[in-house]
């Protein structure tokens, strides 16, 4: 069911100053998510089509499932291990800021995500960015949604869509496989996503950029202070990886600042950052260290020093993203000797990622420009 807010939005949907001739594209992507990877891509998205005068909107689906899920886990990202209570009370906080920043963005008139055939009419519908087609994902996993069931729209197009950790040797059951042939067009982010739609519909999608990177966001200046820090972003990192982390930033004078999640090895923890602070918190580091996957872009994003050490749910992610720009060395290990660690964190990133990211920058616009025609 709606909320009244929702329902007072529904009669007045703001809509961009483009030509007549514009088709309306509704953008469907997880943008309710306490992530600050799937705010920022989804935003990234649905704001770079805008600029360039399309008629775009994010599709505004409704489940209070998902929205318990989401803040159950927001509240407690830490499980099995319990967050205090002050803990609790600073990512509520959190979660406000999301939830006002997300009511900024371009949005449909809300309607169930159980029933798509309720939503608005679009001309094209764009799946993606995220993980949205992941079978395996604790809450969306399986909505039949995401593979475009339902959709009232002329077609169907996927921009940098991902199965996420749903590996490709598990194969892709020909229900689902079914679902991706009503797509006139299809791209994928990741070579793992690339590997089951080859083999699913003997098709090669294209590889193309998460939106983050094609369309990167203005992030205004902050002052930090005269110390210099190191962005953390993720939790549960390896014990190994906190050792290395923390031997070098007490080598060089540095902090260590923990974005959005508690990580008790950091000098300070900012658990109630909002979307724009932890975009302006990355801009502003002298390296970062993360172990997700939009930890990778957001340092790429800022040409900033980063190290990683995926975990296993973002590992498929992460290693095909640093393969696609050439930044696999950013990958640590346990056996990685600490000078190696040092390196990571105190050598620029190689030119040639730049030039890497440049190249398929244009190669993302020639598709997007192709299907949007």
């Amino acid at each position: 069911m709606l909320t009244d807010a929702q329902l007072r939005r529904a009669r007045c949907v703001p809509r961009p100053i483009s030509s007549p001739a514009a088709p309306r594209i509704g953008v469907l992507t997880f943008h309710r998510c306490i992530n600050y990877g799937s705010y920022w891509q989804a935003r990234c998205l649905v704001e770079g089509l805008r600029r360039r005068g399309y008629d775009a909107v994010l599709l505004d689906y409704v489940s209070r499932e998902a929205t318990r899920a989401e803040w159950r886990c927001a509240l407690q990202p830490l499980l099995p291990r319990r967050s205090t209570r002050e803990d609790r009370r600073l990512y509520a906080a959190k979660v406000r800021k999301f939830l006002a920043a997300i009511e900024q963005l371009p949005l449909s008139a809300p309607f169930p995500l159980a029933a798509p055939a309720a939503m608005e009419r679009f001309d094209l519908v764009l799946v993606g960015s995220d993980e949205v087609w992941n079978l395996s994902h604790p809450w969306y996993g399986g909505k039949p949604i995401f593979y475009g069931e339902g959709v009232n729209a002329g077609r169907l197009v996927a921009y940098a869509a991902s199965f996420g950790n749903y590996d490709a040797d598990a194969g892709l059951d020909r229900y689902w496989a079914g679902r991706l042939r009503d797509f006139s067009d299809m791209s994928v982010r990741d070579e793992n996503s690339r590997e089951i739609v080859r083999h699913s519909l003997d098709a090669q999608p294209p590889l193309v950029l998460d939106p983050c990177l094609q369309f990167p966001p203005e992030v205004e200046p902050q002052e930090t202070g005269a110390q210099p820090y190191v962005a953390v972003y993720g939790h549960s990192l390896p014990h190994w990886f906190w050792q290395k982390a923390r031997r070098w930033a007490a080598a060089v004078g540095c902090r260590l600042v923990s974005i959005g999640y508690r990580n008790d090895g950091a000098d300070e923890q900012r658990l109630a950052a909002g979307p724009e602070e932890f975009a302006r918190l990355i801009a502003n580091a002298r390296a970062v260290v993360t172990n997700f996957f939009h930890g990778c872009i957001f340092a790429l994003l800022n040409d900033k020093p980063f190290a990683c050490a995926p975990s296993a749910y973002r590992f498929n992610k992460v290693r095909d993203l640093t393969r696609l720009v050439g930044a696999e060395r950013r990958l640590a290990s346990e056996a990685m000797p600490f000078d190696d660690f040092r390196a990571l964190l105190e050598e620029p990133l190689d030119s040639s990622i730049s030039a890497r990211i440049a190249v398929l920058r244009q190669h993302s616009r020639s598709y997007l420009e192709g299907v949007l025609a």
